[in-house]
């Protein structure tokens, strides 16, 4: 069975006429699919509405105990849920989720090393319970998940929305033939950062490392294809890198993105 676990970043999620063109392609998606969803610029603004200042160190968010609650509040409240009614409008009887629920996503408070972090959930693809999350697939619902775990210890942690997604899409590919799609606002992996034309279609092990020993991939596009060759080695079928706005069509066997396999 085909199941398509979709990540959708916080630029789309920040602008209410993509989030709902990208929403009303996600309900067009037949069968089996599960959104994992990023939080974007809203935790920041209301944080400034409330006084609880946004910190960042590498570019990576610092959870202290007063962002853990924003964050828990935006992400998994007013973001989730906002997802979660308009996919209903659109004909998709969405569920919204953290990792918490249904305890699905067990993760780990990152440890101090050079950065405390603050409540930062590290996962471990072995924990997942995903034998609840089946009895909601099952159920003919659709899983939408916000970017937070728990530590089984009463404490939600801030945890980054494509390990999420690699997570789920890895714990579920057993029972699934799984798609995991990274949606952003990017064509595809680009030869040439300045053509959006130049998208390389297809990159398997061997060309990948021809690419990198050529030099021909643009700096930050290499973690996520780091993340999506862990995926495919831990047992998932296809990664999709693509435009968030070609997202029907990269769940067709001809994809307008990169597709990614082994």
């Amino acid at each position: 069975m085909k199941l398509f676990v979709i990540k959708i970043g916080g630029n789309v999620i920040d602008d209410a006429g993509a989030l709902d063109a990208f929403l009303a392609s996600f309900a067009q998606i037949e069968g089996y699919k599960i959104l994992i969803h990023g939080g974007g610029k809203i935790a920041t603004k209301i944080g400034e509405q409330i006084g609880v200042e946004s910190k960042y160190i590498n570019g990576r968010r610092i959870t202290d105990d007063a962002t853990i609650d924003l964050v828990t509040m935006v992400y998994g409240g007013l973001v989730n849920k906002k997802v979660v009614a308009q996919l209903q409008v659109k004909g998709v009887n969405a569920i919204g989720l953290t990792g918490a629920d249904g305890n699905i996503i067990p993760a780990t408070k990152r440890p101090v090393k050079d950065v405390d972090f603050g409540w930062v959930g590290d996962v471990e693809t072995s924990q997942l319970n995903v034998e609840n999350l089946k009895l909601f697939l099952d159920a003919g619902l659709t899983p939408v998940f916000a970017p937070l775990t728990h530590d089984e210890q009463g404490h939600i942690l801030n945890t980054n929305a494509d390990t999420i997604a690699s997570s789920l899409a890895v714990a579920l590919s057993p029972d699934y033939n799984v798609r995991l799609i990274y949606c952003f606002e990017k064509k595809g992996v680009l030869e040439s950062i300045e053509d959006e034309s130049s998208v390389i279609t297809h990159i398997n092990k061997a060309k990948y490392a021809q690419l990198l020993s050529e030099q021909k991939l643009f700096e930050g596009i290499l973690p996520k294809l780091d993340n999506a060759f862990a995926a495919i080695d831990a047992g998932v079928s296809e990664v999709l890198i693509g435009d968030a706005k070609d997202l029907l069509q990269n769940t067709r066997s001809e994809t307008s993105g990169t597709l990614i396999t082994k």
